[in-house]
């Protein structure tokens, strides 16, 4: 051996990373069940939190005790007379009237909102004019505002008009939720440009007319934003309590949120408070119930949206003129 050729000695005094020492960092597979656990221990403590006050709402609408003040704060106790008092002692506080004024009003609301908003954002994706993006400018701009500033003045208009009495108040309820509702196109708009023009170009082609290519084109492309637009109209009118309190001035106009709210206060709290939690799950049910039913045609919309693109020129009844 060459006296120039020296023997390799390993050395000791380099340090070792901790990872490379502890193995379980170095199983990829170790270490996604640990991120699993955690993640859905997170979850599950979330929605403990998210669901205890459902839950307290619901069993205190069985409570038999019907004041505000327990000793524990489930009940212990439980009955049926709440829900039946409701609907049965009308006398003071007329919920199920309420219920059907504010159900009415809803899907009224919610028909000509959902029409309105087709409309203008048909027109502003489809169509080309003179102070189009001037109008977008200024919608957007309007739209930062709350709506709370216009109250007082739209009081005195619908007073001055008559609408603030007798079933003159169902139809201001109406006009006030659904005037302003073709505003609020953006959403839909955003949704009716990503939809290819070369299908309109076709069914112009076809002989269409403009108002078949929006009936039999885009509206069957757009039912997922259909049943978002048709989830937020309902809700709008159901769930208000601002303007329903500036207009309703006596209980035979109320809606379920002033309802609500006059169970609540100091004249009706000691015998309301558990009718007010059985109002609270009531007044859920339609909202569950629609969400449910459009989930449905949301989630087939969803489905069939890419095949509808191709498939709504060739299936319309559109002739040349």
């Amino acid at each position: 051996m060459s006296s120039n050729a020296q023997t390799a000695i390993p050395r000791t005094d380099i340090a070792t990373p901790k990872s490379a020492s502890n193995p379980f960092w170095h199983d990829q597979r170790k270490r996604r069940i640990v991120g699993d656990v955690l993640s859905h221990l997170l979850l599950a403590v979330l929605a403990v939190i998210w669901v205890i006050p459902i839950v307290w709402v619901v069993l205190e609408s069985f409570n038999k005790n019907p004041g505000p003040y327990n000793e524990t704060f489930f009940p212990t106790e439980y009955t049926l007379d709440n829900y039946t008092k409701l609907f049965t002692d009308t006398h003071i506080l007329n919920f199920p009237r309420m219920f059907m004024h504010t159900l009415v009003i809803s899907i009224v609301v919610c028909l000509i909102s959902v029409f309105f908003v087709l409309c203008v954002a048909f027109c502003m994706s489809r169509m080309r004019f003179r102070f189009r993006k001037s109008f977008m400018n200024i919608v957007l701009v309007l739209g930062m505002f709350p709506g709370i500033m216009s109250v007082v003045v739209i009081y005195f208009i619908l007073k001055s008009l008559g609408l603030t009495q007798g079933v003159g108040v169902t139809v201001a309820l109406i006009l006030v939720y659904s005037a302003g509702a073709g505003a609020g196109f953006y959403v839909m708009k955003g949704y009716m440009d990503t939809i290819p023009m070369s299908l309109d170009e076709a069914a112009y082609l076809d002989g269409c007319t403009r108002w078949q290519v929006f009936i039999k084109i885009i509206i069957p492309v757009c039912k997922p934003m259909l049943v978002y637009q048709a989830l937020t109209s309902f809700l709008g009118p159901w769930l208000d309590f601002v303007m329903a309190k500036a207009i309703a001035r006596t209980q035979d106009n109320y809606t379920v949120a002033l309802g609500l709210y006059q169970m609540l206060s100091r004249e009706y709290l000691n015998d309301w408070f558990a009718r007010f939690a059985a109002a609270a799950v009531i007044i859920s049910v339609p909202i569950a119930i629609l969400f449910i039913v459009m989930q449905r045609f949301y989630q087939e919309s969803m489905s069939g949206a890419v095949k509808g693109w191709f498939l709504a020129p060739a299936g319309g009844s559109c002739q040349r003129s």
